[in-house]
């Protein structure tokens, strides 16, 4: 095992390693809680029961995905790097498009089953490579950003502290409730710990809150600590279903395949660097084994689709692990291991409600939204495109919408700015298909 993960030449061990994925898997863990809870549309109360999605079912879909694709990452890819159902494309899967669209879970899983496999052959004939730097940096990170908005903003909604307003379209919930104040407490007390710098800050945070929940009766206490692992039933291969359904074939869905596909893109690429840099993986401003790494996500995104998951994606919490000590992929096996074990603590995690949960989406928003820090916004060609791809992301509830409005004004502004040069062919591209994307929209 060391001489296969090299411990020697990256200078480790295995209790590095250890610890590496012990902490990665804690910063992390949130998505055990938060991931069910979006994709089942726990926070829609008058959502019908019938159309949601099975809350035990996707949990263990959520533990196995996350398990196979850090097993995976570690084996092939040997990046200490973690995956799971990645935080933003859980939001757009059952906001924008189960919920905003009316589109069937089913349907929504099929479009992550067919992103991962596109995804996978893109990476393979080497396309991937080449889309990536057709598009702006600039615009990368203001995916980033105002993928990071709106999920605060779901973060914040969900425990009722924005409210809808007939007057203002959204207004400051009653604070005084139990629900928001749960959650303030549980965002004051992750802030004071991320800020100083303790390892599985947000984790541990969702653990003092809900013991608050408990101890004030805000949330019920758990029966049980292990109990039986629920069905996955209810959502394995459900993906299959939707393709023999003639409704799954509209120019919706395939904006709907596209969006997948291109945050899945970018959030790997940019989790990937990040990783490697800072645990001086990068050679000459490269990075080794990347296409197995590419490889290695996108097996992981169409196992989790078959298993009943939103897209898998790499994790940028898998940082923490690495300034612990982790520099192999041995740590990602450890990461993998513990997710494997939590699929037996179901009834624990019962404690983990919208309001415990909100302190992680705000948090996760906060370091998404550091991106923006990286856009030129001295270059008013930039900015604007930039700037409505950010904001347009919460104000119209869709990242899918952002995206759009982004991409069809690049163009605009660049070509009156008589900067033709320097938009990509494949730019022109993706203004065409945004705008039918607009057009065929409803």
């Amino acid at each position: 095992m060391q001489k296969y993960f090299e411990f020697e030449k990256h200078g480790t061990n295995y209790r590095r390693e250890l610890i590496g994925g012990f902490t990665t898997f804690l910063a992390m863990a949130y998505i055990l809680v938060v991931n069910p809870l979006t994709l089942s549309l726990a926070a829609i109360k008058d959502f019908p029961d019938a159309l949601r999605m099975d809350h035990g079912a996707v949990f263990v879909a959520t533990a196995l995905a996350s398990a196979i694709g850090s097993i995976i990452m570690g084996l092939l890819g040997k990046y200490p790097l973690a995956l799971a159902p990645g935080m933003g494309l859980n939001a757009f899967f059952a906001f924008t498009v189960v919920l905003g669209s009316g589109i069937p879970w089913q349907h929504a899983l099929g479009a992550v089953l067919i992103s991962g496999v596109f995804f996978f052959l893109l990476t393979l004939t080497g396309l991937r490579e080449k889309i990536i730097n057709a598009i702006p940096i600039d615009l990368k990170h203001a995916v980033g950003a105002g993928i990071g908005l709106f999920i605060t903003f779901v973060g914040l909604q969900s425990a009722g502290i924005i409210v809808n307003n007939d007057a203002t379209l959204v207004g400051l919930g009653d604070l005084t409730a139990g629900g928001p104040l749960l959650a303030i407490f549980g965002l004051v007390v992750t802030v004071i710990m991320m800020t100083r710098g303790i390892k599985g800050a947000v984790f541990y945070g969702m653990i003092l809150t809900a013991i608050v929940g408990v101890i004030f009766g805000e949330i019920k206490m758990p029966h049980q600590v292990v109990g039986d692992v629920p069905s996955l039933a209810p959502t394995f291969g459900a993906a299959f279903s939707s393709f023999g359904d003639s409704s799954f074939y509209t120019t919706t869905m395939l904006g709907i395949v596209l969006t997948f596909l291109f945050v899945d893109f970018f959030d790997n690429a940019g989790t990937l660097v990040a990783v490697a840099s800072q645990a001086g993986l990068m050679k000459d401003n490269k990075l080794p084994n990347a296409g197995r790494a590419l490889i290695s996500d996108s097996i992981a995104t169409s196992v989790g689709a078959v298993l009943g998951t939103s897209t898998t994606t790499s994790y940028v919490e898998s940082t923490a692990g690495v300034a612990a000590g982790a520099r192999t992929g041995f740590a990602s096996l450890v990461t993998g291991a513990l997710f494997v074990l939590s699929i037996f603590f179901f009834p624990l995690l019962s404690v983990i409600t919208s309001p415990v949960t909100t302190p992680a989406l705000v948090i996760v928003g906060v370091l998404m939204v550091s991106s923006l820090g990286k856009i030129d916004w001295k270059r008013f060609e930039i900015a604007v495109p930039a700037f409505l791809t950010m904001v347009a992301m919460p104000l119209t509830y869709s990242i899918a919408t952002g995206i759009a409005m982004g991409f069809i004004f690049y163009p605009i502004t660049m070509l009156v700015k008589g900067k033709s040069k320097e938009i990509h062919p494949i730019m022109y591209l993706f203004f065409v298909i945004f705008v039918l994307y607009f057009i065929f929209l409803k």
